[in-house]
C-alpha cells in the first residue's frame, strides 16, 4: 500500500511539474559568434509567463551579466558577456523556477568570419545597382505563392506581389557585371506578412526571416557569395523607423513604449528640417519623428535602450551571417537621431571599414550636410552616420538639363550646388544618384530625350561620391510616380518566362535599348577601371557660355568634363582659364566617342553634350 501511494505521489508530482512547463516560442538572435568586439549580446526570450524564470548557464567563456522583465511577463531579455575565450559550440540555456527547469533552449556560438571585422564596404570606388526583388526576376516559380503569407501573386495590380525573387537577382549577376556594377543594394528583403502591398518590403513583419515569397536567408546568403566572387559588393536594407503592423510582437509588445502610440492614429507632419531648427517647437520636432508612417507601419521607439540594442544586433547578425558590405537605412531621419547615432557608431566600431548610407530625404544641401557623420553642425550634434544620399543634387539635375539663360543659367546651376560641398563633412562619401523606387523614373523627367540623358550619366560618374542606379535605368525604363509606385517599380523585361523578350541579352533589347546600355555600361567599366573619378581632386571653374567645365585628377591622371547645357549653340571651347588645371597637357582622349584630340586650346563641343577627355 506505501509503495503504490509513493507511486502514485510520483504520477502527482511528475503530472503537475509537465503541467508548469513554459513553451518558449521565439529567441533572437537565435546564434551568435564568437571574437565579436562588442562581447555584450542581449537575448530576446519569448514565451507565456517566461519572465517567472531565471536563466542560467555553464559554458566556458560565457556568463549571463543581468536579466531584465519590461511590462509583459512574456518577455524575458538576458544580457550575455561572450569573452574572447569563448570556443564555438552549443550549449544549453536553463530557464528555471526555483530548483525546476521550466524551460530550456539550446543556444549556438558559431567561429566568426575570418577578417570580418575587416571587411571594406562599399565606398567611391563603386557604382551602385539598386534593385526591388520582387519586380527584377523571378527565379524560382514555386515559391510564387507560400503556405505562411497571406498576399498571393497578383501580377495585374500594380501593388501586388509578382513574384520576382533572390534568385532572379543571382541569376542575372553576369548582366550587372557586364555592365560594370560593382555594389548591389537590394530593397528589404524580410519578411512582410501583410494583407496587401507587400511587395516593396518595408513593412517588416520578422526581422530575422527573409520573406518566403522572395526565397529563403540561405538564398540571401548564396547571392552574398555569387557577388563576391565576382568582385561585387551586397547592401542590405535596414529598416529602423517603423515595423509592420503584422509583426509578431504587435500582438504583444514587450513594454508600451516599444512603438509610439497614441489615442488614435496620427501621421508623422514629415517634417524634417525641425530637427536642426534651432526655433522649432517641441510639438512639432516630436510629430516629424514619432509620428506613424501609415496605419500598417507602427513607429518603433528607438529611444527604448531594449528596442535599440535588438535593431542593432539585428543588423550586425545579418552583415556576419550574409558577410554584408553594407547597409542603407530607410527614413533615416524619422529616427531618434540621438539613437541612431548609437547605431551607426556601434556598427562601425565593429566593422571601422564599413559603410552606412542613410536616406535623409531633404531638399537643401544645408539640410543634406546635417545628417553626415562630423558635420560642424551649430547644436554640436553628430549622427555617425557616414554616407547620405544627395537628394539635392538628385532634384537638381532635370531642371538644370532645361536651357536657362542669364546669370543663374544652367550650367552655373551645377557650379552652384557643388561649391556648397564645404558644408559636407565628406562629400566624397555622398550617395548620388538620378533615380530610384520612390521617384518618377529619370527618362520620365527628362521626357526621354537621350542627349540629357547622356549628359546626366556623364555628370553622374565622373562627379565626386558614389554613383548609384535604379534597375532598368540603363535601359531608359520609363515611369511615372503620379501614376502609382507600381509604374516606377516595374518588372524587368526578361525576368520573367512570359515576357515577349529578354534585355538581359543584347539580341533582346530594342536598338533604343542597346544604345542606352552601351553608353552606360562603357562610362561604368571607364570609371570602374580609373579611380582618378572615384577619388580624385576635383576642380570646378566658373561657368561661361552656358558650359560647366570641372576636372578630376590624382598623381597619375587628369580628367576634363565638359556639359555644354545649351539646348541648340555649339560652343567653341576656349580653354586659356583652365591653365591652372590643364598646364602641362597638350592633347587628350575623348573617352566617349573614343576620339583623339591633338589640341586643347579650343575645344568645339555640340549643343546639349558632353566630353570627358583624359589629358596627355
Amino acid at each position: 500500500m506505501k509503495r503504490l501511494i509513493t507511486f502514485s505521489a510520483l504520477i502527482l508530482i511528475s503530472t503537475l511539474c509537465f503541467a508548469k512547463q513554459i513553451k518558449i516560442e521565439k529567441v533572437e538572435p537565435a546564434f551568435w559568434w564568437t571574437q565579436m568586439k562588442n562581447q555584450d549580446l542581449q537575448i530576446l526570450v519569448y514565451g507565456k509567463n517566461i519572465s517567472q524564470t531565471k536563466a542560467e548557464i555553464n559554458y566556458p567563456g560565457v556568463r549571463i551579466s543581468k536579466q531584465t522583465v519590461l511590462e509583459n511577463p512574456n518577455y524575458l531579455f538576458v544580457d550575455l558577456i561572450i569573452s574572447e575565450k569563448a570556443k564555438a559550440g552549443k550549449f544549453q540555456i536553463s530557464f528555471k523556477k526555483g530548483r525546476r527547469i521550466a524551460a530550456k533552449y539550446q543556444y549556438e556560438l558559431l567561429n566568426r568570419r575570418e577578417n570580418s571585422a575587416e571587411r571594406v564596404g562599399f565606398n567611391n570606388s563603386d557604382v551602385m545597382m539598386l534593385i526591388m526583388p520582387d519586380r527584377f526576376a523571378n527565379g524560382d516559380e514555386s515559391n510564387d505563392e507560400t503556405k505562411n503569407t497571406v498576399e498571393k501573386l497578383n501580377r495585374k495590380d500594380q501593388y501586388g506581389r509578382h513574384g520576382g525573387d533572390i534568385k532572379g537577382v543571382t541569376d542575372h549577376l553576369d548582366y550587372l557585371q557586364e555592365l560594370g556594377i560593382t555594389s548591389l543594394w537590394l530593397n528589404p528583403v524580410m519578411e512582410n506578412n501583410q494583407e496587401r502591398a507587400t511587395y516593396h518590403g518595408y513593412a517588416i513583419s520578422d526581422y530575422y526571416n527573409v520573406d518566403s515569397r522572395l526565397g529563403s536567408n540561405e538564398d540571401l546568403k548564396t547571392l552574398s557569395e555569387e557577388c563576391n566572387k565576382r568582385g561585387m559588393k551586397l547592401v542590405k536594407e535596414a529598416v529602423t523607423n517603423h515595423c509592420g503592423i503584422a509583426h509578431w510582437w504587435m500582438k504583444d509588445l514587450p513594454s508600451k513604449d516599444w512603438v509610439h502610440q497614441y489615442p488614435e492614429f496620427t501621421r508623422s507632419n514629415f517634417r524634417i528640417s525641425t530637427i536642426a531648427d534651432p526655433y522649432a517647437a517641441k510639438v512639432d520636432k516630436e510629430l516629424n519623428t514619432n509620428g506613424w508612417f501609415d496605419t500598417t507601419m507602427p513607429d518603433l521607439n528607438q529611444k527604448n535602450p531594449f528596442l535599440l540594442k535588438y535593431l542593432i544586433q539585428n543588423t550586425i547578425w545579418w552583415i556576419e551571417y550574409a558577410d554584408l558590405k553594407g547597409i542603407r537605412i530607410d527614413t533615416y531621419v524619422y529616427n531618434d537621431k540621438k539613437a541612431m547615432n548609437t547605431f551607426c557608431t556601434t556598427i562601425m566600431d565593429e566593422y571601422p571599414n564599413f559603410n552606412i548610407v542613410g536616406e535623409c530625404w531633404v531638399h537643401s544641401v544645408a539640410e543634406e550636410a546635417y545628417w553626415q557623420k562630423d558635420a560642424k553642425n551649430a547644436d554640436g550634434f553628430n549622427s555617425g552616420l557616414p554616407t547620405v544620399m544627395d537628394f539635392p543634387l538628385q532634384e537638381l539635375i532635370p531642371n538644370a538639363l532645361e536651357e536657362e539663360t542669364g546669370w543663374d543659367n544652367s550650367a552655373f546651376r551645377f557650379y552652384n550646388h557643388f561649391a556648397k560641398d564645404y558644408l559636407y563633412a565628406n562629400p566624397l562619401n555622398n550617395l548620388v544618384f538620378l533615380d530610384n523606387h520612390d521617384t518618377s523614373r529619370f527618362t520620365t523627367l527628362l521626357g526621354g530625350d537621350f542627349n540629357k540623358y547622356k549628359m546626366a550619366m556623364t555628370l553622374l560618374l565622373t562627379t565626386r561620391g558614389i554613383p548609384q542606379l535604379y534597375y532598368g535605368f540603363e535601359l531608359m525604363t520609363e515611369g511615372d510616380k503620379s501614376t502609382g509606385d507600381g509604374n516606377v517599380r516595374k518588372e524587368f523585361m526578361g525576368g520573367w518566362k512570359d515576357h515577349e523578350r529578354s534585355a538581359f541579352t543584347k539580341e533582346g533589347r530594342t536598338d533604343k535599348e542597346n544604345k542606352s546600355f552601351n553608353f552606360v555600361s562603357k562610362l561604368l567599366n571607364y570609371r570602374k577601371n580609373n579611380p582618378v573619378l572615384q577619388n580624385g581632386k576635383m576642380m570646378h571653374y566658373a561657368p561661361e557660355e552656358n558650359c560647366y567645365v570641372f576636372f578630376r585628377s590624382n598623381k597619375e591622371k587628369t580628367v576634363m568634363v565638359i556639359l555644354n547645357c545649351n539646348k541648340e549653340k555649339n560652343v567653341e571651347l576656349k580653354t586659356a582659364k583652365y591653365e591652372e588645371s590643364l598646364k602641362g597637357f597638350t592633347k587628350g582622349y575623348e573617352v566617349i566617342s573614343g576620339k583623339d584630340l591633338k589640341s586643347l586650346e579650343t575645344i568645339s563641343i555640340p549643343a546639349r553634350s558632353s566630353m570627358i577627355i583624359e589629358l596627355k
